[in-house]
């Protein structure tokens, strides 16, 4: 079937004209509208426009003799990035009829690439979560089993790659939320190094650690993707241009010096995750790897800085969604009754609870005591993580400490979802690239390897992850 190829596969099938572009197209579209009300992995399908896009390609195909990797690849966007002439609602009732008056730079780019946008992915409002179960609209379930959750933020971009719904997508991370539902749902995930790829058109939820990543079926589908929208951006001034080293020609798993830190074993991880990761760890050290303990001793207290800086940039982000410039708006009286009514209904819990939080920490007499403490955490953090790169090119630890969970069963308890972020949030402090790998299943359920490189070293994981694809 169309819908069971990678990229890569779809690529070559359109230069052999095997298939057509309209065909590789209507064929996800099909798979949406049977799947989605399952799944719910969309919360908007563009099939005419998408269809029409498609029709361009096959013409363009007919008279080229090569064309870009992604020409043609149907390809799904998370909702918390803009597509022009698209509503994008960060799954959130306040933008609920909200329309993106321009591009963000990654769909640009995809576009410029000849991909063809099906529609927006759902999340947890402003990428507010680790399950997809904060969305206004309604939770997304995960394709291997669709009682649990897909993982979150991106749990909707995630779903319709594991899905066959679409053969790669867009994500935003800013702790976990790319790595972890790539793990949950089976497939890859990467967060870029910060500054590597534009956050221009991207809904800011906390501005220091926001990064847009791939979620594919490959790594070699996750690398094309990430080449694709990576570099520059004048629009963005925290964009870099990336500095990618290590060519295939340089890189030998036997070179590599693999660390796996002994505080991501503890207790508290589910023990079939941590057996098949341990298991991938093995295969790597059979292929001649060299691997060394190492210790980042302040990872137990990342969690919490994470949970401090991250509303706190949230709230001051969130403020310009006030019922006056755009967006879900109360009409009251007088204007301090609109702001707090449309606030106070155009938000969800999870926003709210954040947004009060980050107020509170920024406040006079506690920003000392919270905010600036908090970033000196993570100062320690980034410099755990400078020193055990040192002695190892690469550090691999579990994506998640659990299998994924059922739906319901976290969203009582704030902190015992937040717990679920525990692996993933250093990197988002410490601005470091990382990629989560299925490594095996529990039954039906998909666990991911969490690979995280040096800044810049996005190639370096790509080789890396591939090595293991091909143990598979």
């Amino acid at each position: 079937m169309l819908t069971d190829l990678t990229i890569t596969q779809a690529h070559q099938g359109l230069r052999k004209k095997e298939f057509s572009a309209m065909e590789l197209c209507r064929a996800h579209c099909d798979n949406i509208k049977n799947r989605n009300k399952e799944i719910f992995a969309f919360l908007a399908l563009r099939e005419d426009l998408a269809l029409n896009e498609a029709k361009k390609v096959d013409d363009l195909i007919a008279t080229a003799s090569d064309f870009p990797a992604l020409t043609g690849i149907p390809v799904a966007i998370k909702d918390n990035i803009l597509v022009e002439g698209m509503k994008c609602t960060a799954a959130s009732k306040i933008l609920e009829n909200y329309v993106a008056p321009y591009d963000a730079t990654v769909v640009k780019k995809l576009k410029k690439q000849g991909a063809i946008i099906l529609g927006k992915a759902n999340l947890d409002e402003f990428a507010m979560g680790s399950s997809t179960e904060n969305s206004w609209f309604a939770p997304t379930h995960n394709p291997h089993d669709p009682t649990r959750v897909p993982g979150g933020s991106s749990g909707g971009s995630a779903a319709a790659v594991a899905g066959n719904m679409a053969l790669g997508a867009l994500g935003s991370d800013t702790g976990g939320s790319i790595r972890l539902p790539a793990s949950y749902c089976g497939v890859v995930g990467l967060k870029p190094t910060y500054g590597a790829v534009s956050r221009f058109g991207l809904m800011a939820f906390a501005s220091s650690l926001d990064q847009i990543g791939p979620i594919t079926k490959t790594v070699e589908d996750a690398k094309i993707i990430f080449e694709a929208i990576a570099g520059k951006d004048k629009m963005d001034s925290t964009s870099v241009e990336p500095q990618l080293s290590i060519s295939d020609s340089q890189f030998s798993i036997k070179d590599l010096c693999i660390g796996v830190p002994k505080e991501y074993f503890v207790k508290g991880i589910d023990l079939e995750v941590e057996k098949l990761v341990k298991n991938a760890i093995n295969r790597y050290k059979e292929a001649g790897a060299k691997i060394v303990e190492v210790s980042l001793p302040h990872t137990e207290y990342a969690l919490s800085a994470y949970y401090i800086i991250s509303p706190s940039e949230a709230s001051a982000n969130l403020a310009r969604y006030d019922g006056i410039k755009y967006g879900f708006s109360k009409q009251e009286r007088s204007l301090l009754d609109v702001y707090l009514k449309s606030r106070g209904e155009g938000f969800g819990a999870e926003v709210r609870r954040r947004i009060m939080l980050g107020t509170y920490a920024l406040s006079s007499g506690y920003y000392e005591a919270y905010y600036k403490r908090a970033q000196k955490v993570r100062t320690k953090v980034i410099e755990d993580f400078n020193n055990a790169f040192k002695k190892v090119d690469m550090i691999f630890t579990p994506t998640s400490p659990i299998l994924p969970f059922k739906i319901g069963e976290k969203i009582d308890d704030p902190l015992s979802m937040y717990l679920v972020d525990v692996y993933t949030v250093s990197i988002n402090l410490a601005g470091l690239p990382a990629l989560s790998v299925p490594c095996g299943k529990v039954g039906k359920l998909p666990v991911g390897l969490q690979i995280i490189g040096q800044p810049f070293r996005e190639n370096q994981i790509f080789q890396t992850a591939s090595f293991f694809e091909t143990l598979a």
